[in-house]
C-alpha cells in the first residue's frame, strides 16, 4: 500500500492553495488527486476578470489565477495524480483511488484535506413542467461549452437564477452575439455579487425579474420558449401573471451543492445548512486528521476567499502532522442569531494566538443595521453596515484574548440588530 503524509482530494483553487501552504509549513510527502486532465478546477473555464484582488492585489482572469498556483508547484516535489478519482476514504485515512495510470490502488495517508468543490443543481431538482427538449443547460455547462469547447449553446436565452455564474453567463452570451431576454430570480433579491449585477446585467440592458420563476418549458425537439410567472411570499406561482418568452435556450443558475459524497462516506458530521462538513477554526472536521476547505465546505462568492481558507487548512494539516495539535484544547461553539443564515467555522479552539476570521451569510437584504458578535450573551463587538445581502460573504474577527480559558459550554453568537 502506498503511503503519503498528506492526501489532498481535488486540484482546484482549494486543493492547490492547501498543498502549497502545507509544503511551505514543512510537509514534503504530499499527493494531490484530481479527476480532470488538468489542474485548476472550475477556474479553467472562467475567462472573466475579478480574481486575485485579495491574494495578488490585481485583477486576473480565473485561468490566470489558477496558472499562478500551478506554476508555484514547480520544484516543490508535490506529487500530482491527474485523471484520477477517489472512490472511498475510511476514517483511518485509507483512500481507494482509481486512475488511468495505476488502475485501482489503496493509499494510506496520515492526514487528508478534502477540496472537492461543488456541483450545480440540475433541472431535475426544480420540478419545472414541460417536455425535455434540447437547449436546457446549467450555466456552468454552458460556460464550458463557450469558453473551452468553443460552442454556442443557443442564440436566444432566458436565465433562471441570478447567482454569479448566471449573471456572468448573461454577459458572456451577449458578448458572443446571443440575445439574453431575461434573468429570472425566485427570491426578492439577487443571489449574486452587486458588482456582477451592475457589470453583467445593467451595463447590457438585460432585465432582472425578481420574485419570478420559470413555470413551463415549451418545445419538443428544441426549446421554443418558456413561460415565466411571478411568485408570492411562499414562493408559489401567482395565477394570472404568466408571460411567454420566445427563446431557444434556458440556462439554470439555481444553486451550488458542496460535493460531499466522500465526506458522508467517511462519516463526517455535515451541516444541514451549508451542506458541508462541520469544522473548527483550523478547518479540521469531526474526524481527527481530516480537514476540509473551499466550496466543499461552504459555497464561496470569491475564489480568493477559497484560497485564504485553503491556506488555513494546509497550515493546520502541517501542524497536525508535526504533532502540534492540541488535543486537550476546548472547542467552543459558534452559532447564529437574527438575520444570519450560517457561519463557518462552527467551532473555535481555546488558546489560539492569532485572530480568527468567521465567514457568514445573512438571510435577506438589510439596510442600516449592525453586525453583533456576542460571547455567552455579552456583546464583544459590533459594526454598522449600510447594506447587507445574501449573495455577499461577510466576516467578523474573533480576537485571541476572547479565546482564553474557553470551555465547551462557551458560545459565540453572530447576529444582526434587526
Amino acid at each position: 500500500m502506498k503511503t503519503v503524509d498528506l492526501l489532498i482530494v481535488g486540484g482546484g483553487p482549494a486543493g492547490l492553495g492547501a498543498a502549497l501552504a502545507a509544503h511551505e509549513s514543512g510537509v514534503k510527502n504530499i499527493l494531490i488527486v484530481e479527476r480532470e486532465k488538468n489542474l485548476g478546477g472550475i477556474l479553467r473555464q472562467c475567462i472573466h476578470l475579478g480574481f486575485g484582488l485579495q491574494c495578488f492585489k490585481e485583477a486576473l482572469s480565473g485561468t490566470e489565477y489558477a496558472d499562478r498556483f500551478v506554476k508555484m508547484l514547480d520544484g516543490t516535489g508535490i506529487e500530482i495524480l491527474l485523471g484520477s478519482m477517489v472512490l472511498d476514504i475510511t476514517s483511518d485515512k485509507i483512500a481507494t483511488v482509481l486512475s488511468e495510470e495505476f488502475g485501482q490502488e489503496e493509499i494510506q495517508a496520515r492526514a487528508v484535506i478534502l477540496a472537492m468543490g461543488c456541483r450545480e443543481r440540475p433541472r431535475g431538482a426544480l420540478n419545472i413542467s414541460g417536455t425535455r427538449p434540447a437547449g436546457v443547460y446549467t450555466a456552468g455547462a454552458a460556460q464550458k461549452f463557450v469558453n473551452i469547447d468553443g460552442y454556442m449553446p443557443g442564440r436566444s436565452a432566458v436565465i433562471l437564477g441570478s447567482g454569479d455564474i448566471g449573471l456572468i453567463m448573461a454577459r458572456r452570451m451577449t458578448l458572443e452575439g446571443a440575445a439574453v431576454k431575461a434573468v429570472c430570480e425566485l427570491m426578492p433579491y439577487s443571489g449574486g455579487l452587486t458588482r456582477n449585477i451592475v457589470q453583467c446585467l445593467d451595463d447590457f440592458g438585460i432585465p432582472l425579474h425578481l420574485s419570478c420563476t420559470v413555470t413551463q418549458v415549451h418545445g419538443k425537439e428544441r426549446v421554443e420558449g418558456v413561460t415565466i410567472s411571478k411568485v408570492d411570499e411562499n414562493l408559489q406561482p401567482i395565477e394570472g401573471t404568466q408571460e411567454y418568452i420566445e427563446c431557444d435556450t434556458l440556462l439554470l443558475s439555481v444553486g451550488l451543492i458542496p460535493e460531499n459524497e466522500l465526506s458522508r462516506a467517511i462519516g463526517l458530521e455535515i451541516s444541514p445548512i451549508t451542506g458541508g462538513a462541520i469544522c473548527d477554526n483550523r478547518r479540521q472536521t469531526s474526524v481527527e486528521g481530516i480537514f476540509a476547505c473551499g466550496n466543499v465546505l461552504h459555497v464561496h462568492d470569491l475564489a480568493d476567499f477559497v484560497t485564504l481558507e485553503s491556506q488555513i487548512a494546509g497550515r493546520s494539516a502541517a501542524q497536525y502532522l508535526a504533532g502540534a495539535e492540541e488535543k486537550s484544547s476546548a472547542l467552543a461553539k459558534i452559532t447564529t442569531g437574527d438575520g444570519v443564515r450560517y457561519a463557518v467555522p462552527q467551532m473555535v479552539r481555546s488558546g489560539e494566538q492569532e485572530p480568527i476570521t468567521i465567514y457568514f451569510r445573512v438571510t435577506n437584504i438589510y439596510k442600516n443595521t449592525r453586525i453583533i458578535l456576542e460571547k455567552n450573551g455579552e456583546e464583544l463587538f459590533s459594526r454598522k453596515r449600510l447594506h447587507l445581502a445574501p449573495g455577499e460573504m461577510e466576516t467578523v474577527i474573533i480576537k485571541p484574548e476572547w479565546l482564553e480559558n474557553l470551555t465547551e459550554n462557551d458560545e459565540f453568537i453572530i447576529r444582526l440588530d434587526i
